[in-house]
């Protein structure tokens, strides 16, 4: 399952140059936690999120305190930096391709420790955004709809081996093939890719094989 499948499409956005005031209301309205910083051609050039109000926060609370202090010793004062987005937004944040996998997107934001991903098209114009929401509702799909996706997509469409030969059932998310296949090979890859579509937990294989890549006679996989 690609992306594509699973993003959001309809993505609220913001312009650098809008103060924070509107980046939050923005926020709060629809119920978000991270606005896509995009250009007058829809190009991402940032991304803002509740951490960094935080730190806009933060820095103001400093800035504060050290006005004070530079008023009682210099008799002067500094003004906050932090007035529009493009002030505390991630700049150059990280974004996943429409055509990645819903996987590969999954172990990014593990390893980049981000709840969202902004999607982009190749040139990296914004087209959605994937939440860790997204992802875990790919992995809650119906029994039915898995069973679907690896009959028609891996038994008939990547392998092109003979489906009334195969039998593919799903309960729970785990994947059970009987039946026969040709050689073990086919069978390997059976499992294989079976246990890559998106929301399978596992795969159980009695698939036996007509002929041995190897020579060595037909057994379980």
């Amino acid at each position: 399952m690609k992306v594509s499948d699973v993003m959001t499409s309809e993505v609220k956005t913001i312009s650098g140059e809008e103060p924070l005031k509107e980046a939050a209301r923005i926020m709060v309205n629809a119920g978000i936690s991270g606005l896509p910083v995009v250009d007058d051609d829809r190009k991402v050039v940032g991304i803002i999120t509740e951490a960094d109000f935080v730190t806009a926060e933060a820095d103001r609370s400093w800035g504060r305190q050290r006005r004070r202090l530079l008023a009682n010793f210099l008799g002067e004062a500094e003004h906050p930096k932090a007035k529009t987005v493009a002030d505390v937004m991630t700049r150059t944040p990280h974004v996943v391709d429409g055509s990645s996998t819903v996987t590969e997107a999954a172990r990014k934001m593990t390893e980049l420790n981000v709840k969202r991903l902004p999607v982009v098209t190749p040139d990296g114009t914004l087209c959605g955004i994937i939440s860790r929401a997204d992802v875990m509702g790919a992995f809650a799909r119906p029994d039915e709809d898995l069973r679907g996706e690896v009959l028609n997509e891996v038994v008939i469409g990547v392998l092109q081996l003979n489906p009334d030969k195969l039998s593919v059932t799903v309960v729970d998310g785990i994947v059970q093939l009987d039946g026969s296949v040709e050689s073990r090979t086919d069978a390997r890859l059976l499992q294989e890719l079976a246990v890559r579509v998106e929301g399978v937990i596992s795969v159980n294989s009695d698939v036996t094989w007509t002929s041995d890549d190897t020579g060595a006679g037909a057994g379980l996989f």
